[in-house]
């Protein structure tokens, strides 16, 4: 069996009803499986970036990307390295905390992560970090001592390192004239 790595897949697409499903029953019907996925609007508001976290070996990952960029509404794809994309993921953890001691104990490990407390009662605390999977897993590891009560995890989000964009390459092809879905 071939080595499986984690890829990041940034997409543009146009922001229309049903791309992101079009997008999720790709992978599905090829029996890919999707790790994190994250989609929000661009700087344009007509498009929207999608982020794709998922393991795969290197040919299976080129074989998604093409299939990819056979949507009609995909404008760009492109595949980020963990060396030149910057990760990050906004993870909530809601807490147990049902005496002061712990509560003082909670609130310390947040203040060492320079994570925030979003919420507060008699016996939970739901703090709010963002980081890479290092720093989420790390807290959420001595979080676990307190009894974590509830995880919600907005999936990786990334972008390219220095003056590398997602337009990059889709400019260079543009003027090639081959159309909006080959890069």
């Amino acid at each position: 069996m071939k080595e499986q790595t984690e890829s990041i897949l940034s997409i543009l697409v146009e922001n229309s009803p049903g791309v992101l499903s079009q997008i999720s029953r790709l992978f599905s019907r090829k029996g890919y499986n999707i790790d994190s996925i994250a989609s929000g609007t661009t700087q344009d508001p007509d498009v929207t970036r999608i982020t794709i976290v998922m393991k795969g070996e290197q040919e299976i990952i080129s074989q998604i990307t093409a299939q990819l960029r056979k949507l009609l509404p995909v404008i760009s794809v492109k595949i980020l390295s963990n060396g030149s994309a910057v990760k990050r993921e906004l993870v909530l953890v809601k807490v147990n905390a049902e005496s002061r001691e712990k509560r003082d104990e909670v609130i310390q490990i947040v203040g060492v992560f320079r994570a925030g407390i979003i919420d507060m009662s008699r016996d939970t605390i739901t703090v709010a970090i963002m980081g890479d999977e290092e720093k989420t897993g790390a807290l959420m590891s001595l979080l676990s001592d307190f009894g974590i009560l509830e995880v919600v995890r907005t999936g990786t989000i990334a972008i390219e390192r220095g003056r590398s964009t997602i337009y990059d390459d889709n400019k260079e092809k543009g003027e090639y004239g081959y159309g909006k879905n080959v890069l």
